[in-house]
């Protein structure tokens, strides 16, 4: 699943093309997303001009004139491309924008578990975004709003981390790689995290994240960003998906294992449990 890097390498890549460009053509030819495509959202964004792109978490907002924004996901294996004018549709290019100087915006969805939504007035109180939690990469997110907000939480640190009503886009592989650099057991109990400790995961979420945009996000099975290139931080992950081999810092063996129905790595030496104080698997 694309996650907060790609989705930003994705927002800075598509910038360029798109900052004050019109949209003269829009073609839906699958409605049966994760939410189904608008009706009318052909004959509402036709000549509508893109102001400028941001990011909410995992969400794409391509704000537009008349104080319009199209909020885009892109679920499970969605990815967004510029073509040239004469490039043909793929088969799974389920929406498309031609811009005024001729090339195609094209969202592609095998899965079809994203959303392409338009959103009329303040885009943060639509309710796919009004709960979500601080940007990791902001300055509200810190040590001391970690170390605060764990305090009556039980749950695994990992699976509390990648909660977006927490801290937005902290998906499973930069989780991982966060709890690593850290030296935070990922089944640890969020309660029992020291300030010292939350200051340490915060700053180490910020590290793996910043790291993950500036090579282009990861690419584990088809994330691609919007020049059709994949993201290279999967050639420098320390623990995801290494189950069994030896860890970069001290060799012991990477161990894996499900927490929270989702795959974690760790290193027993590097992160230690230290128990009692572990959260329920």
């Amino acid at each position: 699943m694309p996650e907060l890097p790609e989705v930003e390498t994705t927002r800075r890549g598509l910038l360029p093309h798109l900052k004050n460009r019109r949209f003269t053509d829009v073609r839906v030819h699958h409605r049966g997303l994760r939410t189904p495509v608008a009706a009318q959202l052909e004959e509402r964004l036709t000549n509508a001009t893109v102001r400028a792109i941001a990011r909410r978490g995992k969400y794409l907002l391509i704000e537009l004139s008349a104080e319009r924004t199209l909020l885009i996901h892109l679920g499970m294996s969605g990815s967004l491309r510029i073509t040239d004018a004469h490039s043909p549709r793929r088969v799974h290019d389920h929406v498309e924008w031609q811009l005024d100087d001729g090339r195609w915006l094209r969202f592609n969805d095998p899965r079809r578990f994203g959303c392409v939504e338009l959103i009329d007035g303040p885009p943060l109180e639509h309710p796919r975004l009004k709960a979500l939690g601080p940007e990791p990469l902001s300055r509200a997110f810190h040590g001391a709003y970690l170390h605060r907000l764990t305090r009556h939480h039980r749950v695994a640190i990992k699976a509390f981390i990648m909660n977006g009503h927490h801290v937005v886009g902290v998906g499973n592989i930069y989780a991982s790689e966060a709890l690593f650099l850290a030296k935070v057991a990922p089944q640890r109990r969020a309660d029992s995290l020291t300030e010292r400790e939350c200051a340490a995961l915060a700053d180490a979420i910020k590290t793996v994240l910043k790291r993950s945009i500036k090579s282009g996000g990861t690419t584990l099975r088809n994330y691609l960003n919007p020049a059709g290139d994949p993201g290279y931080f999967r050639q420098k992950l320390l623990v995801y998906e290494r189950d069994g081999e030896a860890c970069y810092v001290c060799d012991a063996p990477i161990k894996s294992a499900v927490l929270a129905q989702r795959s974690t790595y760790w290193c027993p030496h590097c992160q230690p449990q230290r128990a009692p104080r572990l959260a329920s698997q």
